[in-house]
């Protein structure tokens, strides 16, 4: 096999048919991701161990190698000489080498290309704060920070400092200064980066993953400290969310966080790629505005009762992801068997179809 070439022609399918994700694994054929479901490449052979070591060595440098082949695990980018760019990770499996990748768009697409509610750009306009997206891996957490950051980039002087691991979207400098720093590549790790950023006068925040506690204390102590903070975390709504974050510290800590997080929290977004009917995928989403009802219940551990407050709270623009659910449906977009398998809370979504 001639590893280059071959690695370009699974690329150029996987664009052509409009897929996310490739999939290459020993043992198994070339696998797309292409609407939220797995195809494979009927008319390749299945990859032998061989193939899947020589493929990630076109990705990834000598050393990087080195350091997986003792790890075994490896987080890494890749860039096209045309630009396009993709997000991998490569593991072992029986002995073999797996390797994920995931298509990062050359274009960062606006909130309202993106079909994403319009009222999210008022966290972009904010001068501080703490605002997490969150959902399960690969719902387009990265792709809505990606155009939150981009708005303020085009619409104001900021000084605009990433972590991530690895870059995926590429930010082009317009009125703002940004300055994109690669976990491993440029610096240690999430928690070192963190600690510098205080010292790099800056005014707004990307923490690609929230990544234990030492983490979460930086980033919400930098958003009560006057800068405006943006993460993901991989959980399913709100209050898991805030109940995520508080329980990762130690017992005699988690009133210290809590009250900080009550203080510095702007709003939560749960996301989730649906699929349409007839093809393709369509957001579905749940926001939580921080107002002070929100701030106290967090104060007072009550964060089971943020469900209610998300539900009641339309009026000022809190989003409830049954409803949408239910509005998509209404709509002709997704099937109610679809809706009820994304819901949270079936008996709810019985009453809104």
């Amino acid at each position: 096999m001639e590893f280059s070439r071959s690695l370009r022609k699974y690329i150029d399918v996987l664009i052509r048919e409009g897929g996310s994700d490739l999939h290459l694994s020993a043992d198994s054929p070339v696998t797309l991701r292409i609407d939220g479901s797995l195809v494979t490449l009927a008319d390749e052979k299945p990859l032998t161990g061989e193939d899947t070591l020589g493929l990630l060595s076109v990705m990834i440098s000598a050393d990087e190698k080195k350091t997986f082949l003792e790890t075994k695990e490896a987080d890494f980018s890749y860039q096209l000489e045309d630009g396009t760019r993709f997000r991998g990770n490569a593991f072992f499996q029986q002995g073999n080498v797996g390797i994920a990748m995931r298509l990062i768009p050359n274009k960062i697409r606006p909130i309202s290309e993106l079909g994403l509610p319009p009222i999210l750009e008022s966290f972009a306009r904010r001068r501080q704060g703490f605002f997490l997206v969150v959902g399960p891996v690969g719902q387009g957490k990265t792709t809505t920070l990606a155009a939150l950051i981009d708005l303020i980039n085009k619409e104001r002087a900021e000084h605009i400092v990433t972590i991530e691991d690895p870059i995926e979207y590429i930010y082009e400098p317009q009125l703002s200064l940004v300055d994109q720093r690669e976990v491993k590549i440029d610096t240690d790790d999430f928690a070192t980066a963190l600690r510098g950023a205080f010292r790099q006068d800056i005014d707004v925040l990307l923490i690609g993953e929230m990544r234990g506690p030492e983490t979460m204390a930086a980033a919400v102590t930098a958003a009560e400290t006057g800068h405006l903070v943006f993460s993901t975390l991989h959980t399913n709504n709100a209050a898991q969310t805030i109940n995520r974050i508080i329980d990762s510290f130690p017992g005699d800590q988690q009133e210290q966080i809590r009250l900080q997080l009550a203080a510095s929290l702007a709003g939560i977004f749960s996301q989730r790629l649906v699929p349409k009917i007839g093809g393709g995928l369509v957001p579905a989403y749940e926001l939580l505005i921080a107002n002070k009802a929100v701030a106290n219940l967090i104060r007072e551990n009550r964060t089971h009762e943020l469900n209610t407050v998300i539900e009641t709270g339309a009026q000022e623009g809190m989003i409830d992801m049954t409803r949408t659910l239910a509005e998509l449906v209404a709509r002709g977009e997704i099937s109610p068997d679809t809706a009820y398998q994304f819901s949270l809370n079936p008996k709810a979504l019985d009453r809104l179809l």
